[in-house]
C-alpha cells in the first residue's frame, strides 16, 4: 500500500508553537497560486479563487497516487498578504486594503505537465471554476523567516503581528523582507474561533 505523506508533519517549515518565535530557513517550495485583493470575508473574488484552487490541488493528488504511486495529504491553504500601509494588518486592520496570493503546496515531484493535465481535467467539469485560468504553478524562495503559531480568530492576530514587526524583529538585529505569510491549519467554517490555529511567517534579513 502506498504510504501517504503528510507535509504538515514532515516539513520543518510547518512546525510552530504558540508563544514561540523561531527563525528558520525555508527552502524553495512550489505552490499552486492565485492572486486577488480586498476583504476575504466579503470578496466574491476570494471565494472564486478558492473554488479554482482546491479542485486543481485534489486532481494533482489523485493523479500522483494513480500515475506515480506517490500519495499525500493535500497540504493546508496558505496566503501571502500585503498592503501599501502595513498597519492595515495591525493597528488599522483595514481588510479592504489587503492584497493576497492564496496558495496550496505542490510536492516537488509534480511537474508542469501534471499541473496542466489537472487544470484541463477541472476545466471539463459541468461547471468549471470561473477563475480556473488564473491558477498557476510557481516556486517561492522565502529563505530566512521568523514564524510563530497563533491560536484564535484571525482578527485576534494583530497584537502578535505588531510584536513580530515592531519588537522582536528589530530587537534581534533583523529587518522585514518579502511578504507576510500565513498557513491555515484549521478550517474556519468547521472550528470554533478559539480553536483555530494559524502559522504566521515573516521573511527577514540582517540589518
Amino acid at each position: 500500500m502506498t504510504q501517504k505523506i503528510d507535509f504538515k508533519k514532515t516539513l520543518d517549515s510547518y512546525q510552530a508553537r504558540a508563544g514561540e518565535f523561531r527563525v528558520i530557513d525555508v527552502p524553495e517550495l512550489q505552490y499552486l497560486m492565485i492572486d486577488g485583493s480586498g476583504d476575504p470575508n466579503t470578496s466574491q473574488e476570494y471565494v472564486a479563487a478558492l473554488e479554482a484552487l482546491y479542485p486543481v490541488a485534489y486532481k494533482l493528488k489523485f493523479s500522483s497516487k494513480r500515475d506515480l504511486g506517490r500519495d499525500y495529504v493535500v497540504p493546508p491553504l496558505e496566503g501571502l498578504w500585503w498592503a501599501e500601509d502595513m498597519t492595515a494588518f495591525t493597528s488599522a486592520r483595514d481588510k479592504s486594503q489587503w492584497s493576497w496570493t492564496m496558495m496550496i503546496l505542490a510536492p516537488d515531484w509534480i511537474d508542469r505537465a501534471a499541473f496542466e493535465a489537472a487544470v484541463a481535467q477541472v476545466s471539463r467539469a459541468k461547471v468549471a471554476p470561473r477563475r480556473l485560468s488564473d491558477v498557476r504553478l510557481e516556486s517561492l524562495a522565502e529563505g530566512r523567516c521568523l514564524q510563530t503559531l497563533h491560536r484564535g480568530s484571525y482578527d485576534d492576530e494583530a497584537p502578535t503581528l505588531a510584536y513580530m514587526h515592531d519588537d522582536f524583529i528589530p530587537s534581534h538585529g533583523l529587518r522585514m523582507t518579502g511578504t507576510h505569510h500565513e498557513v491555515y491549519f484549521t478550517d474556519a467554517r468547521k472550528v470554533a474561533p478559539e480553536k483555530m490555529r494559524t502559522l504566521l511567517r515573516q521573511p527577514v534579513a540582517d540589518l
